[in-house]
């Protein structure tokens, strides 16, 4: 299963991302999706599974909730906007990590792509596109694309979009 993963697209959703996506057999959107334009594009273009973010209205809201939990290749997923960062990961955050840690935790809003590994929480992999949109404070727009078979995550590439502006 190849996987794509963006955020903080807040409305603007750069043509290359289709390019990029094209051998995807899903997308995750970790929220600020922005427009509900944003959403049928992809939902058109690809499978989507997606959060709402903090500037998401109610029509964004209403069909994609702030937390997403599922299995993919017998590996578990949970996507949401605010997450903080290993070790610093908002209050919420831990406490549901205190119960359950799942393999891999995306989560967007902080326009920072990274990828790494969280020592404390294993095997938790935590994925942070960076930002995909126009609007904030990072100058790279970004995206994730990997690749996950039977437990086994590969592949994992940063993909720079071009410039902010």
């Amino acid at each position: 299963m190849k996987i794509g993963i963006l955020s903080d697209t807040h409305g603007y959703l750069d043509e290359k991302v289709f390019r990029y996506f094209d051998a995807c057999d899903e997308i995750w959107h970790a929220g600020d999706i922005g427009t509900i334009e944003v959403v049928e594009q992809l939902k058109a273009f690809k499978p989507l599974r997606a959060v709402c973010g903090n500037i998401d209205g109610k029509d964004i809201r209403v069909n994609y909730p702030s937390d997403q939990h599922f299995l993919c290749e017998g590996l578990e997923v949970w996507i949401t906007h605010i997450g903080g960062k290993p070790p610093q990961y908002t209050p919420s955050i831990i406490e549901t990590l205190k119960k359950s840690i799942p393999h891999i935790f995306v989560c967007g809003h902080s326009h920072i792509l990274r990828v790494m590994h969280d020592p404390k929480h294993q095997p938790l992999l935590y994925l942070n596109p960076g930002a995909a949109g126009k609007y904030g404070f990072h100058k790279i727009r970004t995206l994730l694309r990997f690749e996950m078979k039977e437990k086994v995550i590969s592949n994992m590439q940063a993909i720079e979009l071009g410039a902010r502006g």
